[in-house]
């Protein structure tokens, strides 16, 4: 009759030559595995061909109509004049940007990077280029009919000598830049200047007697 320490030192060769034998010197080989179910899927090489599909490729297309997890589709509103106009008259600045103190300190600060050279720091059109003659005829944002969609659609495919900007800001990011400039514009927009008193009293004795007449 063999010992328990025998037996335990069998047992521990057994376990450590199964160990040994589900090693395998190929890196593509996962070697042999106890109940794998589920946990390894058929991972198919780069451009390796394979019987899976009818074209024998193992690289397949997305699905149409598949978008990256977190990408704001835009291929609905085109390059164009109709498409910058579609955009103004359509597009909303999404649910959830407000303009708090963080967003709107990120937005300045990638407006100074991407904008601040031609429009200027307070958008009036007089950035440094533009001084320099570098460019010129920048719009002042106090004199454009824009809004957060048409900014949008600017930012991502240009207008007039001004490019596109899709490659270099992300369409979260412009987004912030559409609530900056807006803010930018409305900071230029002129007071609207109080009647005078004078007037105002004589408004309202014209409405009082409009009223006494009727």
């Amino acid at each position: 009759m063999l010992k328990k320490g025998t037996i335990n030192k069998l047992f521990a060769f057994g376990v450590a030559g199964l160990m040994l034998v589900a090693c395998k010197q190929e890196e593509n080989h996962r070697g042999w595995q106890y109940m794998p179910d589920m946990y390894d899927g058929p991972a198919l090489e780069a451009y390796s061909p394979t019987d899976l599909f009818s074209d024998s490729t193992s690289a397949r297309k997305p699905v149409e109509g598949t978008i990256p997890r977190g990408f704001m589709s835009y291929e609905h509103y085109s390059a164009d004049a109709a498409g910058y106009d579609s955009a103004k008259a359509h597009m909303k600045l999404p649910a959830g940007f407000v303009a708090d103190e963080q967003t709107m300190a990120e937005a300045k600060e990638l407006y100074t990077i991407f904008c601040a050279h031609c429009h200027g720091d307070k958008g009036d059109g007089q950035g440094v280029l533009v001084k320099r003659e570098k460019f010129l005829g920048v719009p002042n944002y106090a004199d454009r009919d824009i809004n957060y969609g048409s900014i949008f659609h600017v930012i991502t495919y240009g207008k007039g000598v001004m490019g596109s900007h899709a490659s270099q800001v992300t369409p979260e990011e412009r987004w912030k830049l559409a609530l900056y400039v807006m803010e930018l514009k409305e900071a230029m927009a002129p007071a609207k200047e109080e009647a005078p008193a004078e007037d105002a009293a004589a408004s309202d004795a014209a409405a009082e007697g409009e009223s006494t007449e009727s």
